[in-house]
């Protein structure tokens, strides 16, 4: 079943005559849903509900006992697998073994922060005047969590688990176009026996709704993944009543090859590092740096690869890229490719639609590509990389960290003190040697500079979701 009303206070609510959001296939660009939209005077009613089931009990309650209701929604996340896959494949165009691997992501970070909260320590601290001083950390309280279209079911369970786990409550805004994963995650949580009201699911624009979860009086953390755009907003808002908050922003991340890597693997991994998800990825590895004894070579290699991905239908197991999650978005990125083409850049291969009614669009290889030109500069958020080749590591570098973003990358390299110089070198959150895993249950997650602030994922992020307090008992 398709779930399409507000999950609020433990059940799912609908009003008649609400407004609606019309959800489309991108595999069919067929309107397949209509989910009920929440109105800004129903986000209040939620925080205040959230607000008052925090302080009735979830705060206080015993850590022992908050680990068992997270390991249990994690036991039924497993269980209805399946179904949220099936969900994910249908709203936004990800492919099933993707869709499959992200609901397990999912139930393990559950798991993670069920574990995590026995282990989750404040410390005892020797002061100058003797006596004990000791740290507590403690739960904000309501917590707004506001997730993206491209991962929208591994994202939520990125925010909720470590929330839920600190003691908090939690207002879990998907995205419009995305949102029914999130629902059955709030329908699932309950029946593993979270508290109504502990997890509220709002649907609804977020141009309509994102102010009213980030300036609530009772909101005390914003987790936020999305543009950079949108995060300088929710900047500005928190600052009225100085509210936490977390930004997972966009990203250009670089894939840098040196000529002494096992090229053949760089060029064979490679794509997928940027076309997963059909591009539709901050940490996309779509700025490739190649040093030039090897850049003819690794570009043929690398176009041979992305020749044979399997791009159809994403209910197809053997899919491994889908359509573009909407037409819109399509259409940013073909604009891309005119710009490209109008500045000399040569495709070598990709850049056109599918025949097929869907949001189609061919994994695209890019070389000729200068400093200035947009497709190198800005986050194209679609199937397209560009490549191009270096003498210089200095300069090589230089030209990474001209970005404003700094969110992921990878660095191929035989030589271990070149791995860890230029690592040390890449101004970015998160990188890869040799590999371009950027994603770990157990490390943090996010960017420098425009690329965000804060943490996702491991110990850090569930650090983020409390309050530090300092206690001292004189002798």
């Amino acid at each position: 079943m398709i779930p399409h009303q507000l999950f609020l206070d433990g059940r799912y609510t609908g009003v008649d005559g609400r407004p609606k959001t019309r959800l489309v296939n991108p595999a069919t660009a067929e309107v397949f849903a209509e989910i009920d939209a929440a109105t800004v005077k129903e986000v209040d009613a939620a925080a205040t509900s959230a607000h008052r089931a925090f302080e009735d009990g979830w705060r206080d309650l015993a850590p022992g006992k908050r680990a068992a209701v997270l390991f249990k929604i994690a036991a039924v996340i497993r269980e209805n697998s399946e179904e949220l896959a099936r969900l994910e494949v249908m709203h936004v165009g990800k492919p099933l073994a993707d869709a499959r691997d992200e609901v397990a992501l999912g139930a393990r970070v559950f798991e993670y922060y069920a574990g995590g909260i026995g282990r989750f320590f404040g410390q005892t601290i020797p002061v100058a005047r003797g006596g004990l001083d000791f740290t507590l950390r403690q739960p904000m309280g309501v917590v707004s969590a506001i997730v993206p279209w491209n991962f929208p079911f591994a994202i939520a369970c990125w925010k909720v688990a470590p929330a839920l786990a600190a003691g908090n409550a939690v207002l879990l805004k998907p995205a419009s176009i995305s949102p029914l994963t999130a629902l059955k995650l709030g329908e699932l949580a309950h029946a593993a026996g979270l508290p109504a009201g502990i997890l509220q699911v709002i649907t609804g624009p977020g141009g309509t709704l994102g102010d009213a979860l980030v300036t609530h009086p009772l909101v005390r953390k914003v987790s936020f993944t999305g543009s950079t755009e949108v995060g300088r907003r929710i900047m500005e808002l928190a600052g009225r009543n100085l509210t936490r908050v977390s930004l997972e922003l966009g990203g250009k991340s670089p894939n840098i090859v040196f000529a002494d890597a096992d090229w053949e693997k760089a060029a064979d991994a490679s794509p997928m590092s940027v076309f997963a998800n059909t591009g539709q990825d901050c940490c996309a590895r779509s700025r490739v740096y190649v040093e030039r004894p090897v850049f003819e070579k690794f570009v043929e290699r690398f176009a041979a690869a992305t020749r044979k991905l399997v791009v159809g239908d994403p209910s197809n197991e053997a899919t491994q890229l889908g359509p573009m999650v909407s037409a819109a978005q399509r259409q940013v990125v073909e604009d891309y490719l005119a710009d490209a083409r109008r500045n000399g850049s040569t495709v070598v291969c990709g850049g056109g639609r599918l025949p097929s009614a869907g949001f189609y669009l061919e994994p695209t290889i890019l070389t000729g590509v200068a400093p200035d030109h947009r497709c190198w500069r800005e986050e194209i958020f679609g199937p397209v990389a560009a490549i191009v080749p270096f003498d210089d590591e200095a300069a090589m570098l230089r030209d990474v960290n001209a970005s404003p973003y700094g969110l992921s990358g990878s660095v191929w390299t035989q030589n271990l003190s070149r791995a860890l110089r230029v690592s040390r070198a890449v101004q970015s959150g998160v990188l890869s040697i040799n590999s371009h895993s950027s994603v770990h249950v157990e490390a943090p997650f996010g960017g420098f500079k425009q690329s965000g602030l804060g943490r996702d994922l491991g110990m850090a992020a569930m650090e983020g979701y409390c309050e530090v307090k300092n206690i001292y008992v004189a002798e």
